[in-house]
């Protein structure tokens, strides 16, 4: 396990120097700084600090990675050396758990390391796809122009991310807010009109009698209920980790209407997009689909590409085991088909993935204006429905009255 360990140093023209660097033992870190001409005047294990850290401290964003992956593009296009690049960087980055990882990434590229073998050291942050373009990019001596197409793709795959995520967040809300009133009622306001009705006695009508039931069942069995819906969400969570569970759910989403174009479409334009920059940084074909695969989102649709990776392992073209996998549409399988007959398959598995970036606009609009009239209808009637039961009993009331 590496440890943490700080030092002090002097370079050749008698700068102090100081640091922190992670290694498995004392000597690798003085071998380290040697290679860097340092003469080590202290090294020290440092102490460990008992700092709470909550889980998504250490997650960086695509958007985080976007703007890192620009701007380094963009120093390294000016002419700055590398290494300077990743300190600068590094150091005005805020993100605690990035920042530290960069300086990490700045320490082994300066020992000797290249740039993608430290980066690839730090895998919650550079998935594959980026250390495999990173790579290419460094072998063909053309790492800005491969740094811009990743800073594009991270761009417009946090675009699309956004796309997907804003459609499921109103639907939700509107969900959680009707499902909290209803809760509400039954638990505080119906109980008023339950003592109210008591006192007045008589026979009831049958709307009230059930809204009067639910009351009285969700005020005594509401633990039991928490329980129920907990042990529920923790049944699919396990569900949902296993590969079948995933499949399943994936494969269920797919089919559900309008939603599961938004899905199916999100996919595509993920995928082309994926694999087309992958392309045309000199990934080979093979290691692309494998990398496409792997973050393609939803399992049937990694299953349709491995098996079309399969499939190209044996010689075969990347059009027709796609249509064969029935994922895809056929005009996504018929311009990857042109494109690999003229030679072009990364430009045109882009303007696919332009396309597509489009048709999720135009789906989430859909989907958008399917659901709201939809939610405000199933709400109207929820709420509606109990606020009738409750007053019915009083429109029975005021006609005694009258009529006495």
């Amino acid at each position: 396990m590496a440890t943490t360990y700080t030092w002090k140093g002097r370079s050749p023209n008698g700068e102090i120097l100081s640091g922190e660097y992670a290694a498995e033992s004392k000597d690798e870190l003085i071998s380290h700084l040697r290679k860097r001409k340092i003469i080590i005047t202290s090294v020290r294990a440092k102490v460990k600090e008992f700092n709470v850290r909550m889980p998504w401290d250490n997650r960086v964003s695509v958007k985080d990675l976007g703007v890192f992956t620009r701007q380094f593009a963009t120093m390294i296009n000016a002419g700055l050396p590398m290494v300077q690049c990743l300190d600068i960087l590094g150091r005005q980055t805020e993100k605690e758990f990035f920042r530290t990882s960069i300086l990490q990434v700045t320490a082994d590229v300066e020992g000797g390391s290249t740039l993608g073998e430290a980066l690839a050291r730090h895998p919650k942050i550079f998935a594959r796809l980026y250390v495999n373009m990173v790579e290419a990019g460094e072998a063909g001596g053309i790492l800005d122009v491969i740094l811009n197409r990743l800073a594009v793709y991270l761009e417009k795959a946090d675009a699309l991310q956004r796309k997907v995520k804003g459609a499921m967040t109103y639907p939700t809300v509107v969900c959680v807010v009707a499902l909290g009133a209803t809760l509400f009622m039954l638990m505080f306001i119906i109980p008023t009109f339950a003592r109210m009705f008591s006192d007045f006695g008589g026979e009831l009508p049958l709307p009230t009698k059930i809204v009067m039931g639910l009351s009285d069942f969700l005020r005594a069995y509401w633990y039991i209920l928490a329980a129920g819906a907990g042990a529920l969400v923790f049944a699919f969570n396990r569900y949902h980790a296993t590969s079948g569970g995933r499949l399943n759910i994936d494969r269920l989403l797919l089919r559900i209407p309008v939603l599961g174009m938004v899905i199916r479409k999100g996919a595509v334009a993920r995928f082309t997009r994926t694999l087309g920059t992958l392309i045309s940084s000199g990934v080979p074909i093979l290691n692309g689909l494998e990398i496409t695969a792997r973050t393609a989102g939803n399992k049937v649709v990694e299953q349709a590409v491995m098996a079309t990776r399969e499939s190209i392992s044996q010689g075969n073209t990347i059009s027709e085991p796609l249509k064969a996998s029935g994922v895809f549409p056929p005009m996504v399988t018929q311009m990857i088909s042109v494109g690999e007959q003229t030679g072009a398959l990364d430009e045109m598995l882009d303007k696919i993935a332009n396309f597509y970036d489009d048709e999720v606009d135009t789906a989430v609009d859909a989907l958008t204006s399917i659901i709201e009239p939809a939610m405000i209808v199933v709400m109207g009637l929820i709420v509606g429905g109990m606020l009738v039961a409750m007053y019915l009993p009083m429109f029975k009331l005021i006609s005694v009255v009258a009529g006495g």
